[in-house]
């Protein structure tokens, strides 16, 4: 039903308007008696084989949404009904920001890709912390959480830990995000020295709490072999609980969309179908070099459901989706899980 009928009339707004259209749309329509016992009916799908003990949490099964669809924390209850083990909000800021001006979100039909540089345009940490705790749903919620724009890069830990402490309360996890191509000089927080301090600065506050939140970190598909090297002994010296892999990539390689449409669309965070393989490769390069011992989410270009599978066989615990999301449609969700259970067999 959504590609034959809602698809193509999404297709015709601008990609930031039909998300907009979506929000409202989705929130209105679960105000009415039986909506979500119908969304339910759809797209949910329950198996004793899709639970998974992840960094200490149980998820009904191992299908998320990656941020960047929900940064306020306004659906969570209603994106519970449609089948996701979990929902990752954000990126989230401590103060909010508009984000960078639009157009700024742009889809490439002939890759099933995005392009954006959004920005982390959000309403602040506070805002998103205020709707967790209205929530209905037990759905497992991660925070991401990124630095304000206009917060310098020596100043960025506090943004960071301004964040976690506003919203540890409300949330089941915690992301890191230094690695967003869409805030000026935010990737130069991936290097060793800097990260580590930044790290340290919020696992300290987490550690002295009476129940810290796993910790983890999202990290660039763009990175080296030695860059990821350094990546896994981050992790490890300051006992990070997981790593998401990939966020988007600023690579234009190999696309079928016309060089003059690129050129036209300019800079920012190529995600979806094109990304595929690289986050596949980085999930499997730091889950052999971490032996296995590091939990990862894996994220980038899942289309299908043997998209999610190579994921998980390349030693994600977990996936997330967003562009195959926008492009497949929530039907996507259902059919990652009974091919997860279908693959046990």
């Amino acid at each position: 039903m959504y590609k034959a009928l809602l698809k193509p009339l999404l297709f015709q707004l601008d990609a930031e308007q039909a998300h907009h259209f979506v929000f409202d749309n989705l929130r209105r329509s679960c105000r009415l008696p039986g909506t979500k016992a119908l969304l339910r009916s759809l797209y949910d799908f329950v198996h004793p084989g899709l639970e998974r003990e992840v960094f200490g949490l149980k998820f009904r099964n191992p299908v998320g949404l990656a941020a960047g669809f929900d940064k306020n924390a306004e659906l969570t209850d209603e994106l519970a009904t449609m089948g996701f083990g979990f929902v990752e909000i954000g990126t989230v800021t401590p103060r909010a920001q508009p984000g960078n001006p639009t157009p700024r979100l742009f889809r490439l039909p002939q890759d099933e890709a995005l392009i954006n540089r959004m920005g982390f345009n959000n309403e602040g940490a506070a805002a998103a912390a205020q709707r967790l705790r209205r929530r209905h749903s037990t759905i497992i919620i991660g925070g991401n959480i990124g630095k304000n724009k206009d917060t310098p890069n020596e100043q960025a830990a506090a943004d960071y830990v301004a964040s976690f402490e506003t919203l540890f309360d409300t949330v089941d996890y915690f992301v890191v995000n230094v690695s967003s191509p869409n805030t000026p000089n935010l990737r130069q927080l991936q290097e060793k020295e800097p990260l580590i301090r930044l790290l340290q600065q919020v696992q300290e506050r987490n550690l002295a709490k009476p129940k810290p939140k796993p910790l983890l970190l999202k990290i660039a598909p763009d990175l080296t072999d030695g860059q990821l090297d350094d990546i896994l002994t981050i992790a490890a010296e300051t006992r990070l609980s997981g790593l998401v892999a990939t966020n988007t990539t600023i690579a234009r390689d190999g696309l079928n969309t016309d060089p003059g449409q690129l050129a036209a669309v300019g800079a920012g965070g190529l995600s979806g179908r094109p990304l595929r393989q690289r986050s596949t490769d980085v999930i499997r390069y730091l889950h052999r070099h971490s032996a296995g011992g590091l939990p990862i989410i894996g994220v980038g270009g899942i289309g299908s459901a043997a998209d999610a599978l190579e994921k998980l066989a390349a030693g994600a615990s977990l996936v997330q989706l967003y562009t195959g999301f926008i492009y497949e449609g929530p039907a996507l969700v259902k059919r990652i899980n009974q091919a997860v259970v279908a693959a046990q067999r």
